[in-house]
């Protein structure tokens, strides 16, 4: 039963569109495959498990975060194409936002066409990194408190605003896609020196930890990893191996 209940599972999970595909994989997946796929697993979750590869993951953490804060500063500086939203949704205006090299000044315009990336130059507006108070998102927007019960909660997930001067001010923006939503909030998170906390992160920081950690233990492929570090052995009776280097120098 627990066999044909993991067939079942796996199956759905890889979303077949027909009842003639959902059979077929089912299939594929008789008694032997489903022993082998839990063998495999077993085995990487016992390597990935092990004291030392959980202490080797908390000590690559923060050098991975770096290299993800710096991809999404690399995102910003680059600049991302906005869309306002009005009553008219036909004459929505389009605008572009990016954030200089020195990562100092957001510049912001109106432009006219999607194609073009503009250049810093061409974006009349800016405001000051300096002068950034805080980030909020969704609901808590000040465009979304505005048009309260009018927005669809799609467009709600993709709102967000930055509050600049004395909080009476905001630069509000509502992403294209997810996936923009998530690289401009942490990268302004970062900008205000605070954690990054999208889906997109924790995502891609558990892709990148996994590759790591598979690279680092390609040489100890079907060697057992131990729970505990080996005992260190006593010192020798004496030193006599050792090279003085400070006679030599004399």
């Amino acid at each position: 039963m627990q066999v044909v209940r993991e067939q079942i599972t796996r199956t759905l999970s890889s979303k077949p569109t027909s009842l003639e595909l959902f059979k077929n994989k089912v299939n594929a997946l008789n008694y032997s495959e489903i022993l082998k796929l839990r063998q495999t697993e077993r085995l990487h979750q016992e390597e990935t498990l092990a004291p030392p590869v959980l202490e080797l993951k908390e000590r690559l953490k923060p050098e991975l975060l770096e290299l993800i804060r710096q991809q999404r500063l690399n995102r910003l500086c680059h600049g991302t194409l906005f869309r306002k939203i009005s009553s008219r949704r036909r004459q929505d205006k389009l605008w572009y936002c990016r954030l200089s090299p020195n990562h100092k000044v957001l510049h912001y315009g109106d432009v006219e066409g999607e194609k073009e990336t503009p250049s810093i130059e061409a974006l009349q507006e800016k405001i000051p990194v300096a002068d950034i108070k805080n980030v909020v998102t969704g609901k808590d927007c000040p465009h979304m408190k505005e048009n309260k019960g009018k927005q669809t909660k799609e467009v709600l997930d993709l709102a967000f605003s930055i509050t600049y001067d004395v909080e009476e001010y905001s630069l509000n923006f509502i992403a294209s896609s997810r996936t923009d939503f998530c690289l401009w909030t942490d990268g302004l998170n970062v900008l205000l020196g605070k954690e990054m906390s999208s889906e997109s992160m924790r995502s891609e920081l558990e892709i990148l930890l996994s590759m790591e950690i598979k690279l680092r233990l390609l040489d100890l492929e079907n060697v057992p990893i131990p729970d505990t570090a080996p005992p260190i052995p006593k010192p020798p009776s004496n030193f006599n191996f050792c090279y003085d280097f400070s006679q030599a120098e004399q």
